[in-house]
C-alpha cells in the first residue's frame, strides 16, 4: 500500500486545512487508517483515527472538537479536517495504514504497517 498525504501548508492560528492522504496499491477498505504527526525535537504521536467502515473513530484529546477524521473508501482517501489551529499543531502529519482489528483503534506507530511522506502544517501566531 502507498499513501500520499497532502493538503498542509502555512496558516494563521484560527485557520483551518483539510488533509487527505490517497491510497493505492491495496485494498484500502480493510485497513485502519490513522494520522500522526511529529513536531521538531518530539516524538511522533497518534493525532486520530479510523476503522475500515468509519463506524469508529477516536481523536487525542489535544485535538477533540477541532479535528475531524473521516474517510471516502471509495476514493480510497482519508480525510484530517482541521479547526481552530493552533501554533501548537505545527508538526510534520502523517497518514498511516494499519490491519483491522474490529471497532479497536490503536496509537501507536508500531500499530501502523504503511506510511505515507508527511506534510507540513505550521500555524502562526
Amino acid at each position: 500500500v502507498q499513501l500520499q498525504a497532502s493538503g498542509g501548508g502555512l496558516v494563521q492560528a484560527g485557520d483551518s486545512l483539510r488533509l487527505s492522504c490517497a491510497a493505492s496499491g491495496g485494498t484500502f477498505g480493510n485497513y485502519v487508517m490513522g494520522w500522526f504527526r511529529q513536531a521538531p525535537g518530539k516524538v511522533r504521536e497518534f493525532v486520530a483515527g479510523i476503522t475500515w467502515s468509519g463506524a469508529s473513530r477516536y481523536s487525542t484529546d489535544s485535538v477533540k472538537g477541532r479535528f475531524t477524521i473521516s474517510r471516502d473508501n471509495a476514493k480510497n482517501t482519508v480525510y484530517l479536517q482541521m479547526n481552530s489551529l493552533k501554533p501548537e499543531d505545527t508538526a510534520v502529519y502523517y497518514c498511516a495504514a494499519g490491519p483491522p482489528s474490529g471497532p479497536i483503534i490503536r496509537f501507536t506507530t508500531s500499530s501502523y504497517d504503511y506510511w505515507g511522506q508527511g506534510t507540513q502544517v505550521t500555524v502562526s501566531s
